[in-house]
């Protein structure tokens, strides 16, 4: 069943994403060649409490930390260690959620650690467009095939593969809620985007191949050939007048590249 959310909810989904948007502002001030992503999931989690509200992530079928880490190849769902280090030339994609007033947020970023090469950095930037570009779809009576088609096409014509195995989301009271937001699909087919949905969209593009693999840990999804992948996402509603990306970076507006 689809939950659309009143604008009463979608003031508190505002603010839960807002306060996931400030942790990620801070966690950029730390990402640098010699931290560990365990020290990263305790700075995370301390804001989180701090602020009175709660990792999303961490116990959520299991998950053991407040923040996904994925390093490189790792896809989505890395699970943060204290035995393994940023280096430079890195990227890796954070992923977390807080639950604020009993409202989910979700939203993801890929950073660069340090000096990286500029395939990679290329990698980054198509990826955060493919979710802009997805996010401009979001208008009432557009499909979710818009949106899927808007990622998909652009990550190819760069000569990239989106991932297909893992997939976009409704959130709300739940961390997901239906519809699935496939980074993939024909335009104008599938759900009807209604004004107070409210999706969380999330972009995995890999340089290689669009196949994934789960490690023995039984979370950690990497690249079946071992290429670097990237991986962006918003919490995004929608309205009358169109998306309202609730998560957008709140230090830095246009944190991601609008294009």
């Amino acid at each position: 069943m689809i939950r659309l959310k009143s604008e009463r909810e979608i003031g508190i989904l505002r603010k839960s994403n807002e306060l996931l948007a400030r942790m990620h502002d801070l966690l950029e001030q730390y990402i640098e060649p010699g931290i560990t992503t365990f020290e990263l999931d305790r700075i995370a989690e301390d804001f989180v409490m701090r602020h009175q509200a709660i990792p999303a992530f961490k116990g959520y079928q299991g998950f053991p930390a407040t923040l996904c880490t994925s390093i490189n190849e790792q896809v989505v769902h890395g699970i943060p260690s204290k035995d393994v280090f940023l280096r430079e030339g890195d990227i890796i994609s954070i992923d977390s959620g807080v639950i604020f007033e009993g409202y989910y947020s979700d939203a993801a970023r890929t950073h660069m650690v340090g000096v990286v090469s500029e395939e990679t950095r290329r990698l980054c930037q198509v990826t955060e467009q493919s979710l802009w570009k997805a996010i401009a779809q979001c208008y009432p009576g557009n499909r979710i095939g818009d949106i899927g088609w808007a990622v998909e096409s652009h990550a190819m014509e760069a000569g990239y593969q989106v991932v297909r195995d893992y997939v976009g989301h409704g959130i709300g009271r739940h961390l997901h809620e239906l519809p699935n937001v496939p980074n993939y699909g024909p335009p104008g087919k599938g759900t009807e985007l209604m004004e107070g949905l409210v999706l969380a969209i999330e972009p995995m593009v890999n340089r290689g191949t669009s196949e994934v693999e789960i490690l023995e840990d039984g979370w950690t999804v990497v690249t079946a050939d071992g290429s670097q992948s990237a991986h962006y996402e918003h919490s995004v509603a929608i309205t009358s007048n169109g998306p309202l990306v609730l998560s957008e970076s709140v230090s830095h507006p246009g944190f991601m590249t609008k294009q």
